[in-house]
């Protein structure tokens, strides 16, 4: 782990599968994010978190990550993430909460602050489209997230 020092621009951290219909909702605001003028947060796009993203999520000022969901609000639900009590047997792929919970057994050190963007979804076969409605939803949680991130990243919508 790096040196304590100035803490890391807010990383926006987005899953899934680009070829599994609405599961493409993370990668594809990761995208559009990325044809954002000034941000002001660096952008990173994986299938399913992996224990490595530790590493990524170090010295963070917070961390959004963003995900498809197959049920839940619409257009999308905005949530804090707290750190697991225990991780999973296996690491092939962990949720926020899991990922928290290891990066503070690596540091030895409270996780950066989280939130979850659980983009609602509603078509995940192979092949499949980005459905209307999820497009819809992602328009909605796209505008939230670039207001929320230039309003100083905790101070609005939380």
């Amino acid at each position: 782990m790096s040196a304590p020092g100035a803490a890391r621009p807010p990383l926006v951290l987005a899953c899934g599968n680009p070829s599994r219909g609405d599961d493409a909702l993370g990668p594809t605001l990761i995208e559009h994010l990325a044809g954002e003028a000034a941000i002001g947060a660096d952008l990173l796009c994986d299938f399913q978190l992996q224990i490595e993203h530790v590493l990524d999520i170090e010295g963070r000022e917070g961390v959004v990550f963003v995900d498809a969901a197959a049920t839940g609000v619409e257009p999308f639900a905005f949530a804090r993430v707290a750190p697991e009590q225990s991780v999973p047997f296996t690491t092939h792929a962990l949720s926020p909460g899991a990922l928290l919970r290891v990066y503070q057994q690596v540091a030895d050190t409270a996780a950066p602050e989280c939130w979850l963007l659980a983009i609602r979804g509603y078509r995940f076969g192979l092949g499949d489209p980005l459905s209307a409605g999820a497009e819809s939803n992602l328009r909605a949680a796209q505008a939230f997230l670039v207001t929320w991130l230039d309003s100083g990243f905790r101070r609005v919508g939380c």
